[in-house]
Formats: C-alpha cells, structure tokens, sequence
C-alpha cells in the first residue's frame, strides 16, 4: 500500500505526541507535521499537501471546523477530540470517522482500516 501522507492538528503537545505514537505501527501512514492551531496547519498543508488530517474540534480560540473552511480543496478528516457533541457536525463536513480522546486502540485501527 502507498504511503498516506497525513498531519496532526492539536494544540496540546501531549495529545500530539501521544497520537503520532499511537500511529507508528501503521507503516502505510507517514505522518509528515503537526501542528497545534489552524494557521500552522495550513503552513504544513501547503507545504507537504496530506492526503490526511487528524484534526481537533478545540484549538485555542479556534475549531478544527474554521480549518476545514480555510482549505481550498477537501482533505479526508478524522476528528480526534474529547468532545462527543460535535460528531453530527463532523460527519456533515464528511469526516471519515470521530474519535473520541483517549484513543481507544481498536478505534483507531477501524478508522485507518
């Protein structure tokens, strides 16, 4: 399988961290960035052009929604967050899947799958 080019968008450090080593067992996934509020993000999306976001909803001030919207073209998304409310939303901008923090293993392993 091609590699997937993919970034972290969170703006705690740990939880970046945590997910970047939560993803090492998956070879085809090539985390390429991470970055911890929307403009940073968009930095790395234009410089390394992801197939993949796992995105925050909360991010100091800012939604992983308001990112979505800054984008010109649509990036498959996973919603990594600790808040379950917003999952309708995710799903009507076409998120692949929402999970919920802390990361249950198996839950991801599906999301990838």
């Amino acid at each position: 399988m091609a590699n997937i080019k993919a970034i972290i968008v969170d703006d705690e450090r740990l939880a970046r961290l945590n997910l970047k080593k939560l993803l090492e067992p998956y070879s085809e996934i090539e985390i390429v960035g991470a970055a911890g509020s929307c403009e940073s993000a968009l930095e790395l999306i234009n410089l390394h052009n992801p197939q993949l976001i796992f995105l925050d909803i909360q991010l100091s001030g800012e939604t992983g929604f308001d990112l979505l919207e800054m984008l010109e073209s649509s990036i498959d998304t996973i919603f990594v967050t600790a808040y379950d409310e917003f999952a309708i939303r995710a799903f009507e901008v076409n998120a692949i899947d929402y999970l919920l923090k802390p990361v249950n293993p198996e839950r991801l392993k599906a999301a990838i799958d």
